[in-house]
């Protein structure tokens, strides 16, 4: 049964480069993170899709579909895609997710202006009741629950090693920073 997440489930919008991938998504029943761009925690209970310029003028630069994460696991990708042994990244480490089927929103989440998305936390609540990309913030003291819920989980799954935050007083775009910084410090 198809069924979209409790208001307290936690959502990570997470984009789909083209077409290509949201259909091996569907027909595979997994989707891929390459691990060094991966947000700290995928231990979610939805992952929610949101779709690039890539897609044809009708379905771009939205979320369309939404699916229940049934678990994770680190592969390379030559283990993902047998046939593509000799691709520069081959070796690289990717998050394999599984997934359940893909849920159509009954209304598509647009962003009311373009917008770089790269990886979102959101509840369960706000993806029912979001009319577009920016409903999907999560703000104020609900915030702060949603990131001691997400290191919870990912301490509970031992995805997550880092100091007690205090992100209370911290602003929302900043915070989007706050995401990608690990990554862009392990890069250099």
């Amino acid at each position: 049964m198809n069924s979209l997440p409790s208001d307290t489930d936690l959502v990570l919008v997470a984009i789909v480069p083209n077409p290509k991938d949201l259909e091996l998504a569907r027909l595979l029943g997994w989707y891929r993170i390459p691990l060094k761009s991966a947000p700290k925690v995928i231990a979610v209970d939805y992952i929610a899709f949101y779709q690039t310029a890539a897609f044809d003028e009708n379905n771009r630069w939205q979320i369309k579909y939404i699916s229940p994460v049934k678990g994770h696991e680190l592969t390379t990708r030559s283990q993902l895609f047998r046939d593509q042994k000799d691709h520069p990244r081959a070796n690289e480490e990717y998050f394999k997710i599984q997934i359940g089927d893909l849920i159509p929103l009954e209304n598509p989440i647009h962003a009311d202006r373009w917008r770089r998305i790269t990886f979102l936390y959101t509840t369960g609540f706000l993806m029912k009741n979001a009319s577009s990309v920016r409903d999907l913030v999560v703000e104020g003291e609900e915030r702060e629950i949603l990131w001691k819920s997400l290191k919870e989980r990912a301490e509970k799954n031992g995805d997550y090693n880092q100091p007690e935050d205090n992100i209370k007083n911290l602003e929302i775009d900043f915070l989007k920073i706050l995401l990608e910084w690990d990554k862009i410090k392990e890069d250099k």
